[in-house]
């Protein structure tokens, strides 16, 4: 062992009953999670929000280069400007940008160029992905690290109950110029969270989910 570094921590012994247990309750528990359009007002406590970002902040990324910046936005002001940014965004989308192939593969989801829940929602958080450090250094491996992060996110808040949407209006340069972050970040995704409105509903769709042997390959 070097002065680099130091011993592992946080891994205990498990009986393998126990595993599977624990195991089979996480999949059950994920499982449950659907991405949702209708979201209640009932405000959500900051503190579950940092704790959600923190969690997602502990992700693996490419040389530990952490290259994520979340800004979590409640100010209904804010809400609605990138609510009208979005939306302007999507009637492009909606009206002629998106190929007749693509809105086929929406249709059964019914979503359309209104977004209502981004002012609905309590909360958004807008993920970056830093392309470069703060001193120009290149990042590497930046995509993939922000997508493990914004999984970890999602899987933090829906831990705690809450619903989550992730919406990727197309470009999403407006997030930047809103959000006051730098050139150096690209937005990666918007993430819209809240509590489930009481009238919520889901996609039959979305409810069909792929077994085991069709997104797995086991090599023994």
């Amino acid at each position: 062992m070097t002065d680099a570094h130091v011993p592992l921590t946080g891994y205990a012994v498990i009986p393998e009953a126990e595993m599977t247990e624990r195991l089979e309750d996480f999949r059950a528990l994920m499982a449950s999670r659907r991405t949702i359009r209708d979201f209640a007002e009932t405000p959500v406590p900051r503190a579950l929000i940092e704790t959600a970002i923190r969690t997602a902040g502990t992700a693996p990324s490419g040389a530990n280069q952490q290259p994520w910046h979340f800004v979590a936005i409640s100010d209904p002001a804010t809400k609605r400007a990138i609510r009208d940014a979005a939306e302007a965004e999507e009637r492009e989308f909606y009206g002629g940008r998106a190929s007749d192939e693509w809105l086929d593969a929406l249709a059964p989801l019914g979503t359309d160029a209104s977004k209502p829940f981004l002012e609905t929602a309590p909360w958004l958080i807008a993920v970056f992905a830093q392309r470069t450090g703060e001193a120009g250094e290149k990042h590497y491996y930046v995509n993939e690290s922000v997508g493990l992060a914004t999984g970890m996110l999602i899987t933090a808040l829906h831990s705690v109950g809450l619903g989550t949407l992730t919406h990727t209006p197309a470009p999403m340069t407006f997030l930047r110029d809103i959000c006051g972050r730098p050139a150096r970040e690209k937005p990666f995704v918007l993430l819209v969270v809240g509590y489930p409105g009481e009238s919520c509903t889901v996609p039959r769709k979305a409810l069909q989910k792929k077994g085991l042997d069709e997104i797995a390959t086991i090599l023994e």
